[in-house]
């Protein structure tokens, strides 16, 4: 068996709510938040076969985590804070904390070894400024490195990684279903699950497959998008985020966000 990939998008957060919210400095999840993370609890049947937890180190991926795979971290295993996973945008909400108060809120639950000071810069010229050529590079490091994980615990592997909507896109290099206005065309604590499109292991850019149990839940007989399709709206999200982008750093709110008020 190939080791499997189970992606999730964080639960909802406060920013959420409205575009107000989104000025809130890493927020964390809402009541409906906590809800949605006990939903995925019960329905997710593998627990039992989870060999790592991974989250971006954002506080409501960590809590959803936490929380959703509940039954994972009491058997011991600690939730993985992975920086590459962070979100997209340079909004005051896709903005970690700082690595001491991770230290301090989260203490042995999240293993923070990963995580080194300034993770949270998205000031131009950083690593996590939101380039075009900055997204695709740490989502193939990401996948990259997921494939370590798992190559190193065997072929029953299978981790999770919660992250959040914007950088799934880039993570999956999959646009299927991207509303540009909500900057996701995923759900919050949507879980959807995948394998290395090359088994051997010898792939440079460590391509994720979505397994044919975790399309057919979702969308039926659904046929996949053109790889045109896809590049389509790959390219909007692009520009609409560099809109928004330069919005946030003329001192402006609003625009195409992940973030955005969602149903």
């Amino acid at each position: 068996m190939a080791p499997i990939i189970h992606l999730v998008r964080h639960a909802q957060g406060f920013h959420n709510l409205c575009a107000e919210n989104q000025q809130q400095p890493d927020p964390d999840l809402t009541a409906l938040g906590q809800t949605q993370c006990n939903e995925l609890c019960k329905r997710f049947d593998s627990h039992g076969k989870i060999t790592h937890l991974v989250a971006s180190p954002l506080r409501r991926t960590l809590y959803t985590c936490l929380h959703s795979f509940a039954p994972v971290v009491k058997s011991g295993k600690k939730v993985i804070a992975l920086p590459d996973a962070q979100e997209i945008s340079t909004l005051p909400c896709d903005h970690g904390s700082d690595l001491s108060k991770l230290k301090q809120e989260f203490g042995d639950l999240v293993d923070l070894n990963l995580v080194q000071e300034g993770w949270n810069d998205k000031s131009r010229g950083s690593r996590y400024y939101p380039t075009p050529a900055n997204l695709e590079a740490r989502s193939r490091a990401a996948r990259l490195w997921l494939r370590d994980l798992a190559t190193k615990a065997g072929e029953d592997a299978q981790v999770v990684l919660v992250t959040h909507g914007g950088i799934l896109h880039f993570l999956t290099q999959d646009w299927d279903g991207m509303k540009i206005e909500r900057g996701t065309g995923w759900s919050n604590t949507e879980l959807r699950s995948y394998e290395f499109e090359d088994p051997s292991g010898q792939d440079p850019n460590a391509t994720l497959k979505e397994i044919q149990p975790s399309w057919r839940r979702r969308r039926g007989s659904a046929i996949p998008l053109t790889e045109t399709e896809q590049r389509e709206l790959q390219e909007a999200y692009e520009t609409a985020l560099a809109e928004e982008t330069k919005k946030i750093e003329e001192g402006f709110s609003g625009g195409a966000s992940e973030e955005a008020i969602v149903d």
